[in-house]
């Protein structure tokens, strides 16, 4: 067997609005808690509450995730400009 050897270099990773993204599912989470909730004699009869604690859990833990991109975000602009 041969060994695999790269042609070329690894390209430098893709950036995304991390920020925009993460907000955006946040948002989706906490809408579909709020959405669910009107319903919930309906979910509790049929073993289906979990459904809306677990949009809110989504909801919050999206509200983690968001302030760790902003952190991460920012970070990442002050080394940039700390190198300039």
């Amino acid at each position: 067997m041969t060994k695999w050897t790269p042609q070329h270099e690894t390209p430098e990773p893709l950036e995304a609005n991390d920020v925009a993204i993460v907000t955006s599912g946040t948002i989706v989470w906490f809408v579909l808690f709020l959405a669910q909730l009107p319903f919930y004699g309906w979910f509790a009869r049929n073993g289906h509450a979990w459904w809306i604690w677990s949009c809110l859990t989504g909801g919050c833990l999206g509200l983690v995730g968001l302030w760790y991109v902003r952190r991460r975000r920012d970070a990442i602009r002050r080394a940039r400009d700390a190198g300039a």
